[in-house]
């Protein structure tokens, strides 16, 4: 195949998205008799988009060198432009400074303005954006966009048009930022833009319309990023990242297995190139181990996703709070929302509002509830009236207002049923039994118990069954005496009890009854979770105390 043959065949395929194919013909026909700088950008893209980036950048600089070489002073500031963005991608500051300079240097030698100054301002107000000054950043962004629009460049007015829509967002209007999330998208999904700024958009948009408590828009453009990166199988760059978007929604839906499976994923793509995927990967694998109860495997996980240099909060935060440990859990979610951009914060409040109960500070709760509240108000979508719900009851509820409390404890769990997360449905419900209970109604408050314990049983969530199954004994025990408390067990697992109260281990119980060793430690591990104990010793005394020992 001549070097002109395999150049338009590498231009064929990317155009058609097909970057193995534009790779592997861009390589040949430079192998043979090189490539002008535009191919050699094309190359350089086909590399970044299939997770060779080292070499992407290496084609990237021979592309910038190129179009020195032919006079192409534009040419050459773009190249610089994009790769101070992808070292910065890689937190590589110095490098990617340094190509930012250059770039700069190059544009101030053009004798006419061009698009080209509007994409060396988006690390400026990147930099804004995220080292706390979200008002620079909304003026530099807006430049950014008044390029793109005077010069008609469509990555360069989307890019822009994002950077607005994320600095208006954490200047804390939600409302006005989601509007323009959703004008921005209409560019990508329409195909309008560039496959980078396009994979860039596509989770940067998912990402705040999660720090929003927008599930239903983060379910919208996380079902529309599977299907970009589905149509370009050959992908890694943002494939990594939309998987562990997949977790995410995956984890809230009550599909924990699944979330995990999509964990994964993220984590090896970003080994093969979506660095950007390392945080969310494993974030989203230790929440699931967290509310799985496996603690040590989960702060394993954060400290994983710390490696990407973001904080792991406020998971990390709320398995110090699971470990027993509220007032630890306590100063670190202070310090991590007190540090944090508006956005960031607000996404931290319902965890700071249960840490701030157990650790038996009301007012630091209500004021959590206040921030929450104001949100709801200024965007009322169904997860922020959710969560914003919960917390109030929590805090009525603490506060000796059961009355108040059930109301909104009602609403949260309406909310919280029709959005499809069933874990902090049955938060609710365990909330709303408790509320029954301070009002006298003991039979409302056994049904809520009994249904967030089973829901909570069949999510996997052991110490929230645990808690639940706490508050369900702590009513029977009220009540007196009663065998109604081994109710809750199946006949077998009632045998296997009075097995483990002899002191036997799985091994051995399992031989006796015929049963794998698997199967006998399923059991055993339903019936902590049922009655709300942490080892076979506890188990033990159980038995004995509720007259169940063999």
């Amino acid at each position: 195949m001549s070097a002109e043959t395999g150049l338009d065949q590498g231009r064929s395929a990317f155009r058609e998205n097909r970057w193995t194919d534009a790779f592997e013909n861009f390589r040949d026909a430079d192998q043979r008799g090189g490539l002008p700088a535009p191919d050699l950008e094309r190359l350089a893209t086909a590399e970044i988009l299939t997770g060779k980036m080292t070499t992407g950048l290496e084609t990237l600089t021979r592309a910038h060198e190129e179009y020195l070489v032919v006079g192409d002073v534009v040419g050459a500031a773009r190249c610089a432009g994009w790769m101070g963005m992808q070292l910065m991608f890689l937190d590589e500051p110095a490098r990617a400074g340094g190509w930012f300079a250059r770039g700069q240097r190059l544009v101030d030698e053009l004798a006419e303005p061009d698009a080209v100054q509007g994409l060396l301002l988006v690390p400026m107000g990147l930099g804004k954006l995220y080292g706390g000054d979200p008002a620079g950043a909304l003026q530099v962004f807006s430049q950014v966009a008044d390029f793109g629009q005077r010069f008609q460049d469509k990555d360069l007015s989307a890019l822009g048009l994002l950077g607005t829509g994320q600095a208006t967002l954490m200047l804390g209007q939600a409302g006005k930022g989601l509007r323009m999330f959703d004008e921005v998208m209409v560019a990508v999904t329409a195909g309008e833009l560039s496959p980078i700024p396009s994979g860039i958009i596509y989770c940067a948009v998912i990402g705040n319309c999660h720090l929003a408590f927008d599930l239903e828009r983060a379910l919208e453009w996380t079902a529309a990023l599977d299907r970009w990166c589905s149509a370009r199988p050959d992908m890694v760059t943002f494939s990594g990242q939309c998987q562990s978007h997949r977790a995410e929604l995956f984890m809230l839906h009550g599909a924990w297995a699944e979330a995990l499976m999509a964990a994964a994923a993220a984590q090896g793509l970003s080994v093969k190139g979506d660095p950007q995927a390392l945080y969310g990967g494993y974030y989203q694998q230790g929440e699931v181990e967290r509310l799985s109860g496996k603690l040590d495997d989960a702060e394993a996980s954060y400290r994983q996703a710390a490696r990407s240099g973001y904080e792991p909060q406020p998971g990390l935060a709320l398995l110090l709070l699971a470990r027993g440990d509220a007032q630890q859990a306590q100063l670190m979610v202070r310090r991590a929302a007190g540090t944090a951009d508006a956005a960031t914060r607000r996404n931290m409040l319902p965890a700071l509002v249960e840490i701030e109960l157990a650790a038996s500070d009301l007012e630091a709760a209500r004021r959590g509830v206040q921030e929450l509240e104001t949100l709801a108000r200024e965007c009322p979508m169904p997860m922020v009236r959710a969560v914003a719900g919960q917390a109030d009851g929590a805090v009525r509820l603490a506060g000796g207002d059961p009355s108040a409390a059930l109301k909104q404890l009602r609403e949260a769990w309406r909310l919280w049923q029709e959005l499809g997360v069933p874990y902090e449905a049955a938060r609710c419900q365990a909330l709303a039994g408790s509320a029954c209970r301070a009002l006298g109604d003991e039979a409302s408050a056994l049904m809520y118990l009994e249904a967030a314990h089973a829901a909570l049983l069949d999510l996997g969530a052991a110490p929230a069954a645990t808690w639940a199954a706490a508050l369900l004994h702590e009513g029977m025990l009220d009540s007196g005496p009663t065998p109604d408390t081994a109710g809750l067990l199946t006949r077998r697992e009632l045998e296997i009890l009075q097995l483990v109260a002899t002191g036997k281990g799985n091994r051995a119980i399992a031989a006796e009854l015929y049963l794998s060793e698997k199967t006998v430690a399923r059991h055993v591990s339903n019936i902590f979770l049922k009655l709300g104990l942490s080892s076979r010793a506890a188990a033990t005394s159980y038995a004995y105390e509720h007259g169940l020992a063999g």
